[in-house]
């Protein structure tokens, strides 16, 4: 179906250019060969167009990845493969960021080259769109990027610009998710901390006791086991920035010593009366819902005031939809390269899909999608898998009509519709008898904390 297709190879080493050239004639394709991107360049211009461009990572003149940036801009439908001598993945993200639509590792086997110039022959090459090429990507580190791909993230950019270099208090919120982290360390990284220690820690994740030491540290004796002295957070990152996730979640009496770090910048340590200074920068996250929670005196009033100094609210990701495209890119490309698989196509059908879900545990549940479907390999599977949950959550916003017995929900929608109303009964009654001590509720109904938090929000259960 492919012969006599015109395949453009770009690398600067003859030997790789000579055994391409025989392999390739030999399977019936037209080859040109060039050395560097600025010849790569001068002949994408002329016609007829190559249908690939096989080009190597390590180049002279213009290295591999600025040399398919410039061949995307000049024609944005071309079809490029990359070819390196490692699997870095910070290079295979960007190369597929730029718009790749395939990265093979030297030594490649003949079959490996095969498959990826079918698949890319065959493959509808769309054009980057502007927006994504003039996208600003920002590396933070451990896997994290901010993409400020629409027009509410960059609005959010543009925030975190004015208040990264004032060293004041700023409150994080937005659903489980959204990002949260990543624009906490993308403040840290652009203020004048950036050299200096960045800390994150889930408030959430540890009882009271364990988090008091956690962040404040102990000294020999504070409690059974504290054999020696062990500093606490905020003595770690002193001149640096600490992340307090889950604030919402943090017990109220471990609320008033925080309270007084933010005050006065300092503290004792478990089982000391010396005080310690500290000049540590506090960022606070939650998906709680603030007013609530002061409310219900799960968060101090005088704390908020503390810590709102700046508000970031972060938008979700259905808020967002022009950034799926640009992620699914990015997530394919890190998991491809740290699970050491090719990436696999990102085609218009499950793109579409993709961008039409609602995605309701945001980019948290894209980037799980994104890892299943490069290990189980079927695209069909995981787009019915999608679809699926897409008519599972259409349904669960209608519970009334399939309770009473709808025929349009059917047998399945009756069911699930009386599981959700029992289900919401019984979490009600268990709060209720706690007197809305989520913990001794969850305990209660035999489910995690977290499970009992996430069904409060689903079912949208007040007090």
């Amino acid at each position: 179906m492919n012969d006599h297709a015109r395949i453009l190879v770009v690398d600067d080493e003859p030997s790789m250019l000579q055994y391409l050239r025989t392999v390739l004639e030999a399977g019936s394709y037209q080859v040109e060969t060039v050395q560097t991107g600025s010849e790569a360049l001068l002949r994408v211009q002329k016609e007829p167009a190559p249908d690939v461009v096989l080009l190597d990572v390590l180049i002279p003149d213009l290295d591999g990845l600025k040399t398919l940036e410039m061949l995307k801009k000049a024609r944005p439908h071309i079809k490029v493969v990359m070819l390196s001598c490692t699997t870095d993945p910070r290079k295979v993200v960007q190369a597929i960021r730029l718009g790749a639509v395939d990265y093979l590792t030297k030594p490649f086997q003949l079959d490996d080259l095969e498959a990826v110039l079918q698949h890319s022959l065959t493959l509808e090459a769309a054009p980057l769109e502007t927006s994504e090429v003039e996208t600003k990507i920002e590396e933070l580190g451990d896997d994290l990027c901010f993409i400020g791909a629409s027009s509410a993230m960059r609005k959010i950019r543009a925030q975190v610009e004015q208040m990264a270099a004032v060293n004041v208090p700023v409150l994080i919120l937005g659903e489980s998710g959204t990002g949260k982290e990543i624009v906490a360390r993308l403040i840290h990284q652009i203020s004048p901390r950036a050299s200096r220690t960045f800390l994150k820690v889930n408030c959430a994740a540890l009882p009271a006791d364990l988090l008091e030491s956690e962040l404040f540290g102990y000294e020999v004796g504070a409690f059974t086991g504290a054999t020696r002295p062990k500093p606490g957070k905020f003595e770690i990152c002193d001149k640096g920035t600490i992340l307090l996730d889950e604030i919402g979640e943090m017990p109220i009496g471990l609320q008033a010593k925080l309270l007084h770090v933010l005050q006065d910048q300092e503290f004792s340590r478990l089982g000391s009366r010396t005080t310690i200074k500290v000049d540590v920068r506090i960022l606070a996250a939650t998906n709680v819902d603030i007013a609530q929670a002061i409310a219900a005196k799960m968060l101090r009033e005088d704390l908020y005031y503390r810590l709102n100094a700046f508000t970031l609210n972060l938008p979700p990701l259905r808020e967002r939809r022009e950034e799926i495209p640009l992620l699914l890119r990015q997530f394919m490309a890190r998991y491809a390269g740290r699970y050491a698989r090719p990436p696999l196509p990102l085609s218009p059908g499950l793109v579409d899909a993709c961008v039409r879900y609602s995605w309701p545990g945001n980019l948290r549940e894209l980037e799980n999608f994104v890892k299943r479907y490069l290990i189980l390999g079927d695209e069909s599977l995981v787009r019915s898998e999608l679809e699926m949950k897409a008519e599972s959550k259409e349904g669960d916003s209608q519970p009334s009509k399939a309770a009473s017995g709808s025929p349009a929900g059917g047998l399945k929608s009756l069911v699930r519709g009386l599981k959700d109303e029992a289900e919401m009964e019984a979490i009600s009654r268990a709060l209720e008898e706690t007197k809305w001590n989520r913990k001794q509720a969850a305990k209660l109904l035999s489910i995690s904390y977290k499970a009992l938090l996430y069904k409060i929000r689903q079912y949208g259960i007040e007090q």
